[in-house]
């Protein structure tokens, strides 16, 4: 199954614990990215010089990237998607790979999307993400887990912020239509509460 919804909607938080609660992979693109990113591969490379600049990974990246994850053997039972596909030509490929049972989009009022986004805090060393508002780490700035500093991903000021927005409302909004034609997409109103709108998660995919 897979996640849609802009930046900020709250889709790597319902994959993560829909992950959990399932017991199959939450694959992330942007985890995938960071990990070449990290290893400096030239894909990652790539990848680093694009979210820097607040645009969207080439989807020949993308595909080459996530078909060697989904080739792993915990994807076997099933997986859950995370910013993948983000356009049509992604979900065609995405079709050739492996098939998906469900497309949920979480909606956001733009307001909260960005007030979302620009709160956020990563921590360089684990990855946990944290909010100044509804998140934050008990010492400001310090991670709970392994003190290391936070920092605002560059993808994450103002700027970068709307124009990933404006980005995704030309590039993969689309998808809405591409998925709703095949009867797989269902929409869920990610303003709200995280526990409210995993509950209601729950019941579309029946667990």
């Amino acid at each position: 199954m897979l996640f849609l919804g802009p930046p900020g909607s709250g889709k790597g938080t319902m994959a993560a614990r829909l992950s959990a609660l399932l017991g199959i992979p939450h694959v992330s693109t942007g985890d995938l990215f960071r990990e070449n990113i990290n290893k400096q591969t030239p894909l990652g490379m790539k990848v680093k010089k694009t979210l820097d600049s607040g645009g969207l990974v080439s989807d020949e990246i993308t595909v080459e990237i996530l078909r060697t994850r989904l080739g792993l053997n915990d994807a076997i039972r099933g997986f859950i998607l995370d910013g993948f596909p983000r356009t049509i030509h992604q979900a065609d490929s995405l079709s050739k790979i492996d098939n998906i049972d469900h497309a949920i989009e979480l909606r956001c009022t733009r307001e909260v999307l960005i007030r979302r986004l620009t709160g956020r805090r990563s921590c360089p060393v684990c990855r946990r993400i944290y909010h100044v508002d509804s998140m934050p780490s008990l010492v400001e700035n310090i991670c709970d887990d392994d003190g290391a500093q936070l920092y605002t991903r560059k993808d994450d000021n103002l700027e970068s912020v709307n124009r990933r927005l404006a980005l995704y409302e030309k590039e993969t909004r689309p998808l809405s239509d591409w998925y709703g034609a095949k009867g797989l997409l269902r929409f869920v109103n990610g303003s709200r509460e995280a526990d409210v709108v995993f509950e209601e998660i729950r019941e579309i995919v029946d667990i």
